[in-house]
Order: structure tokens, then sequence, then C-alpha cells
């Protein structure tokens, strides 16, 4: 799961706590339900609908409700601290100082307008200065670092065969549109998009003086470039290949194999020293290195120029931001730009975030949340190991593979036990452009200072506020930050019930990926290796499918259905979540217990809890780009899906046949 007040903050679990007396415990009311509705027709719409149906989505976003959209009550909370910080004078080089200094030159569009372009003129006229293929990538690698990644994909991460090291890595990049499907579809939604795309490109260039005949032509030569680029590009559903994506080789070899790529050059000037790195995709570098002789050189200028505006077009005055913005219309169905304040809450989070979240930690986070979260967690790997013993299609041996790397897990919980250190990053309250560069240029550093270090374990991959939860398998680690320590998903107030069916089912889902079609390929310390018997993979990989030819009936626009064999480890995941979940809520005192609440037994607060964390409603073209690009399931499929195939769910609700989600025993899905 990778995943804020569209509506009011009486959010998804909408309800008070009921006045406590000696004898009545505190709860979460439940409401909204639809009594108009089965259960067992749509249970994402009996418990939601009532809000789906009345809910609007505000013009400056693309969906409302729980999941990655709870993120907007989070920057709320958030701006808050920065509106607090901004106007004020805190000690030079603070965490206090750098976030109010950094929001506050960001929200200076006055100062920011009066620039116009002249931030990028330098970067401009570095390509301009190009002569030939060698000083084309001596640029190209020079904006790597203040994040322009045009032509090259860099990053720093474990080796997934020694997983204790840092090795550095390629990975296939070099086009615009979201994937690169994009380029070759001739549907109308599509073709709608590549039109907004060259117009975006071509106001991007006349806007730093080209007129607008030429302009159009720049557009197309960037966009034929990286159409070309694109053929060589791995598809979504390719990328899940772990395997695939592994090609370590030595620098030697690669030199050879690519004369004009120049890798020993074009390391050095990464500042990368390593004999051997990762290429995760070859082809692209193949096709990289035969179109830097097969293209003009005046052609890359006029595409590293396009990348470079893109890169920093929402660092810009008003006109560039304007010209994103028309183009993320068309891409996402959002109506309006968002709020400045939103964008810089955003920009600050993206750029310095961790300083930020120490300050929201302190106000937001606390210890007993952190204390319940570790019994919740304990509770869904006895669930799981549980789970692993009484599976009838596993042998011993693999089972007890599994439970080593079970027990190996590290649970990261709230917020890192050391921070980021920003000293590095330069920040002055009127210069928001280069704010924004000494950032990048920190974080390329951060990680390039990694290469062929020992792995830390410690580190957080995403900021603490941010909502979501993450699985890392070369880390066997699962992370749950504090943003999503919070209702819908987590409640000190509600009752188990509540909280086994959202964090809890988020937990069960975050184990499951250790165990899912990408991250079985890991064992306990993180390496890609077999730790299966052949057989049992076998009939691990005919579960597996089974959920892929599942979801690939699931309809989600018109004609548009599910992709399962991309979504595949995320239904995975919440198949097992679910059924972890509920077993581990079986093993507290309400779980063992039939009182109801609200006139629910704790079996269905459990299940209307899993309906509500998933709560969201879409633009539609949102919602087309994110079934191509997107590892989850659509809202209502995270929910349905799972539910169809657990019987205990049929059980709560008297799901029964003829019931559009029933379906025979013999075929419900049970991977773990």
């Amino acid at each position: 799961m990778k995943r804020l007040l569209y509506f009011s903050l009486a959010l998804i679990l909408a309800g008070a706590c009921k006045p406590a007396s000696e004898t009545e415990t505190k709860h979460v009311i439940i409401t909204g339900i639809d009594p108009s509705k089965k259960p067992g027709d749509d249970f994402f719409m009996y418990a939601n609908s009532i809000w789906y149906d009345t809910v609007r989505i505000p013009a400056g976003q693309t969906g409302v409700g729980s999941y990655s959209f709870l993120n907007y009550p989070q920057r709320i909370r958030l701006r808050g601290i920065l509106d607090s910080l901004s106007g004020s004078n805190s000690a030079a080089g603070s965490i206090e100082q750098k976030v109010g200094d950094f929001y506050a030159s960001g929200m200076d569009t006055t100062a920011i307008n009066k620039r116009g372009y002249e931030p990028i003129k330098p970067v401009l006229a570095s390509i301009d200065a190009i002569t030939n293929v060698s000083s084309l990538l001596k640029v190209a690698t020079e904006e790597q670092k203040s994040g322009d990644a045009s032509i090259i994909g860099f990053y720093v991460g474990p080796d997934d065969k020694h997983s204790t090291v840092n090795i550095a890595q390629f990975f296939q990049t070099g086009i615009g549109l979201p994937e690169r499907d994009y380029y070759f579809k001739t549907d109308s939604s599509t073709l709608a998009i590549q039109k907004a795309y060259k117009e975006y490109l071509a106001s991007l260039f006349e806007l730093t003086g080209t007129d607008a005949a030429t302009a159009k032509k720049n557009a197309s030569i960037t966009y034929d470039i990286e159409k070309q680029l694109a053929t060589a590009h791995r598809t979504n559903i390719e990328l899940r290949d772990v395997k695939a994506n592994y090609n370590k080789i030595s620098v030697a070899a690669l030199s050879k194999k690519h004369l004009n790529l120049s890798w020993t050059t074009l390391l050095t000037d990464l500042g990368v020293k390593a004999d051997s790195v990762n290429i995760g995709q070859p082809a692209y570098y193949d096709k990289l290195n035969a179109m830097l002789k097969s293209v003009s050189v005046n052609d890359w200028k006029i595409y590293l120029k396009a990348n470079a505006l893109t890169a920093y077009a929402n660092f810009l005055s008003q006109p560039f931001t304007d010209a994103s913005f028309q183009y993320t219309k068309v891409l996402t169905g959002q109506g309006v730009k968002k709020t400045r304040a939103e964008e810089m809450t955003q920009a600050v989070d993206r750029s310095i975030g961790h300083a930020l979240a120490q300050l929201y930690v302190k106000k937001y986070f606390t210890a007993a949340a952190k204390k319940r979260m570790a019994v919740l967690v304990d509770n869904l790997k006895k669930a799981f190991e549980a789970r692993v013993d009484r599976l009838e299609w596993m042998s011993d041996s693999t089972k007890a593979k599994a439970k080593e790397k079970l027990y190996a897990f590290t649970e990261k919980i709230g917020y890192p036990d050391k921070w980021r250190d920003y000293s590095n990053v330069e920040v002055k309250r009127d210069a928001y452009f280069e704010n924004r560069l000494s950032a990048n240029k920190n974080d390329y550093m951060y990680s390039l200072a990694k290469v062929g270090q020992p792995v830390d374990r410690t580190e957080w991959l995403n900021t603490p506020p941010t909502v979501t939860a993450y699985n890392n398998p070369p880390l066997n680690e699962i992370v749950f930050p504090a943003g999503i320590l919070q209702s819908p998903y987590f409640d000190l107030l509600a009752d188990d019930a509540l909280n086994y069916g959202g964090i809890g089912m988020v937990i069960g889902h975050e184990i499951t990926h250790s165990f899912d079609d990408q991250g079985a390929q890991y064992d306990k310390v993180g390496n890609v290796t077999n730790w299966w018997t052949k057989a049992d993979y076998e009939k691990f990989k005919a579960r597996t499918q089974q959920v892929i030819d599942q979801y690939n009936q699931f309809t989600v626009l018109d004609s548009v259905h599910v992709k399962g064999a991309l979504t595949v480890g995320e239904n995975t995941a919440d198949i097992a979540g679910v059924a972890i979940a509920y077993d581990a809520f079986k093993l507290t005192e309400q779980g063992k217990d039939t009182t109801k609440l609200d006139g629910f037994t704790p079996d269905q607060r459990f299940f209307i809890s899993i309906a509500k964390i998933w709560r969201v409603k879409t633009k539609d073209e949102y919602m087309r780009m994110y079934v191509n690009t997107n590892p989850h399931s659509p809202a209502m499929w995270r929910v349905n899906g799972p539910l169809m195939n657990f019987t205990p769910f049929y059980n709560a609700f008297n799901v029964q046949p003829g019931d559009k989600m029933y379906k025979p025993e013999s075929e419900r899905i049970v991977v773990w």
C-alpha cells in the first residue's frame, strides 16, 4: 500500500464517542450504512453509498475519501505548522528556520513571478553549449544531481543478491507520459493526453522566448525521441519480474557494450565509484546507446531543454505552473489548481520532509498509539504463523522457511529513531527555485554516499506524516508511518473490531507482501534466492494465477477492467490481509464475543471497518490513469474482491447463492 479533508472531518467512520459511564466503554459509532442495499451484492456500496452518492470532489482534487487521499487533511495539519513558522525568526540553521523559510519562499509568488524564467536560464545556456555526445552526457549527468533525470535513471539501493550492501542501480527513464503504452495506444482518451502533452511542451518553449511555430516543432522532436525510447521500455507488468530486473554487470563489460554512453566517464561525472552496477532494464540502455548516434545532437539539445523545463516548471512563475496544470487537467481530471499553500506544503514535505516530520510527530503522534500498534503487529504475526501452519498445499520444509522469514521482520512504527540531516540544504526566504534545487542536490549526495556502503536498516523511505504503509523486501521490513495511525485506520478510542478491520488489515497486507509474487522471491535477510521447494512454488504460482484471472474480470469504467497481472501482488496482499487481520481479531476478547454495538456484531463491525478504510471516490480521468499505472486495484475492488473470497464474511452477513458477490466455497481463493 502506498497511501485529505475533502469533506468534513466527520471522516469515514463518522461519529462520536458515546458519553462514558463507569460501566460503558467508549467506542466509535458506525454511521452511513445503506440498509436498502444487500451486503452480498456490493459490500463497498452497502457501507459507503450514502457518502459516495452525496460527496463532491473539490475542483482542486482528483478524488476524495481515505486511502492516499487522506494526505489532504494531513497537509492541513502540516500547513498549520508551516504557517506558524513562516513569519517567525527561528534560529539560523534550525529545522524551524529551514522549513519556515522554505515554505515562505514558495508562498512569495510576487517575487517568483517577477523572476519569470530567469532562474532556469543557466540550465538552458549549458544545454545550448553542447557540441557533441560527450558534452551532452556531461550536461545530463550534472542535471541529474539537481533532480532533472532526463536520459539516465539512477538510484542507490541494496544489491538484490547481497542485501547488506548498497549498489549503484540504473533503470529505464527518458519519457514524459506516465508509462510507455501512452505513446502507442490510439483510444480517444489517450490521444487527448498525447495532444495535451505536446501542447504543454510547446507552451514551455514559448514561455522561454521561442516563436510558436518553432515551439511546436520542438515539442514534436521531443515527443518523437521519447516515443523511440519508449519502444525499449518494459511495461509495468513486465517490471514486476524481480529476477529480470537484476542484471549486475562490471563497468568494464558495460563500457565495451555501450561505446557511445562511455560508462566509465559517465559514472565519474555522476560521482559513482564502483566496479560493477545493476542495469535494471538493459534494453533501454541498448536503445539509448544507439540513439546517441542516430539522433542529431541538435535534436538531443531540444529534448534536454524540454526535460529541464518540465522538471522545473512548477518551481517557476505562474505562466509555467499554469501550463503544467493545463496538462494535468487532461491527464487526471483535476478541475482547478491546488491552493498555493497546499502546493507549498507538499513541496516542503518532498524536499526537507524529515525536518517537518519532527515537528509533526511532536504535536500529533502519541506513545500510546505506538504501544497499541506494537500489540496489533504482534497479534497479526501470530495469526499469519498459524495460517502458514494450516496450509494444506505447502510442505513442512517450506513452512519452516516462511516462519523464519516472518520472525526476521523489522517493524517500524510512527517515526525513525534518528532523523535525516539537512544541514547541507541552503534555504533563503527569497530564493524558492534555488531552495528546491539545493534540496534536490542534497538528496542526490545523500543517496550517492551509500554506494558500496552497508545498508542502513534504520532508514525510512517515506516521511512519517505520509498516509501510507509499506513493505521493503530487501530489508525484510514493514513500516507504518505516524500518518496512517489515525481514523479510519486506527483510533485509540475505537473497539478492536474497527482497529483490526482498519489498521489490522493494513498490517496483514504489508506482512503478506513478503510472501506475494515478488516478495516471496526474497529470503529472510532480503536476498533474492529460492527458499521454496519446486513443487510448493508451482502450487503458489497457480494460486496467484487464480488471483490474476479473477481480478481481470472486475470492471472499473465502461469496458475498462482491473489489470490482474499488474495488481496481483497488492490483490494477494489484500486477500490475505483480511484473513490474517480477522484471525488476529479472534485473539481479542471482543473477537471471541458476539455482543452487538450500534446493532452490529463484532464480526460485522470488523468487515464494515474494512469497507470504510477504502472509501474513495475519484474523477474518471484519474481512474483511467490509475488503472494503467498503479499496482493497486481501485478502492471498491480492494473491498469486494477480498471479501467475496472469505467465508467468515459470508457468515457475518448471510451471503447466499444469487447474491452478486457470492462464490461457491470451492472457488474462493486462498493463497495464505
